[in-house]
């Protein structure tokens, strides 16, 4: 008997592994950096405004984040800022770069429970370098069917990945920490959404959970592979 889910599609950052709480320490150290010149809300608030403005320009991930961090130091400083800042908030960036990947828990162990009988496609957005070396670092590469990493996830983007892989969008999955990119899409593309909160969370990946048959959430990983049985 043919499996009701065939498919399935996993995000990686803050799904697979840790990523925005570099994020957060890195505008931590950003914050301090320029805390002379801007209190920390308002240049929090600069910062933000920058990143919203920049994913058309830069796309997701560390190089953006690291020019809205310039950009904004230039902004708060009226040009003023210290080429050493610069140079620090570049330095910040570099070690952003090359943190080592660290596997959420039961991450590892659900993916290898799906792998055997699911076609599994990694979806996952920002800096193409980035995200492939991460992936290589984090061991799961060779259990993954297809890798996808785009520029945005849109029901579109979903609508293209499902419809080419077993079963099409109706016997898809879509496994994320996000319901604006992972989970909402993925439902409106026709497959399912799981989410799986993380107590960080980027605002611009803010949205409502969907009332909708084909949205589940779990508390973790550890939930997937027997959420994945009761449907199938």
């Amino acid at each position: 008997m043919a499996r009701k889910l065939q498919t399935i599609g996993f995000d990686a950052d803050d799904t697979l592994w840790h990523n925005e709480r570099f994020f957060t320490l890195t505008q931590e150290r950003f914050a301090e950096l320029l805390a002379d010149h801007s209190e920390r809300a308002h240049l929090d608030a600069r910062l933000l405004a920058a990143e919203k403005r920049n994913i058309g320009h830069y796309g997701f991930g560390v190089k953006g984040f690291v020019l809205s961090m310039i950009e904004t130091a230039i902004e708060v400083t009226d040009g003023r800022v210290p080429g050493a800042t610069i140079g620090k908030i570049l330095e910040a960036g570099q070690d952003m770069l090359a943190h080592p990947v660290e596997l959420l828990p039961h991450a590892k162990d659900a993916v290898e429970a799906l792998a055997a009988e699911h076609h599994l496609v990694l979806i996952t957005k920002g800096d193409l370098l980035h995200q492939e070396r991460k992936l290589a670092a984090s061991g799961l590469g060779e259990l993954f069917d297809a890798v996808e990493i785009v520029s945005d996830k849109q029901p579109q983007t979903y609508a293209r990945i499902f419809g080419a892989s077993p079963g099409g969008a109706e016997a898809s999955m879509m496994v994320g920490n996000s319901l604006k990119s992972d989970v909402n899409p993925a439902i409106r593309a026709g497959g399912w959404g799981v989410f799986v909160p993380q107590d960080l969370a980027w605002s611009l990946e803010h949205d409502e959970k969907l009332d909708h048959p084909r949205f589940r959430e779990i508390p973790d990983l550890g939930a997937l592979a027997q959420l994945v049985d009761s449907l199938d």
